[in-house]
């Protein structure tokens, strides 16, 4: 399949731009309106699984980049598919990038004590379901067909 924009799922890559500004306009509200946190020992707790989660969304990144080059098919939003993807994360999760993204973002609260973090990152996430995992999906659809319809029912969008 040719990666010319009319088969590309999108023409701008939604989802870095989406989870980045998330983080910055995290920062900023934090300091601009800081919310309040939890205190110890539930703060030390959630810090601990803070920790954790980011080593959830390295295991994701990780896993879901090696099944896409294994799968020789691209890691770009803005490029067609070239295969369909299903082992690794992707067995679990249609979008394990985009989960990883939002994991990290809630680690980042968790870690750093703010609450917007988990605000912004289910605004990134919604966004990032909008405008680039429904597009990606109906690409997928016309590209794979039934192989990619018989995939949703095994993986779930998210998790």
């Amino acid at each position: 399949m040719s990666d010319s924009l009319e088969h590309a799922p999108s023409r701008f890559p939604w989802p870095p731009v989406l989870y980045l500004a998330a983080i910055a306009i995290s920062v900023l509200l934090n300091y601009a309106v800081p919310l309040p946190w939890l205190l110890p020992p539930l703060s030390d707790i959630l810090f601990a699984i803070g920790c954790l989660l980011v080593l959830a969304a390295a295991y994701l990144y990780i896993g879901a980049f090696r099944a896409l080059q294994r799968g020789n098919t691209t890691i770009h939003p803005t490029k067609g598919a070239n295969h369909l993807v299903t082992t690794g994360p992707f067995a679990i999760s249609r979008n394990p990038i985009y989960l990883g993204n939002t994991v990290l973002m809630f680690a980042i609260g968790m870690i750093s004590g703010s609450v917007w973090f988990f605000v912004l990152g289910l605004a990134a996430a919604f966004a990032t379901q909008k405008l680039a995992i429904e597009p990606e999906e109906r690409h997928l659809e016309l590209r794979f067909g039934k192989r990619f319809r018989d995939y949703q029912k095994k993986a779930r969008r998210w998790f």
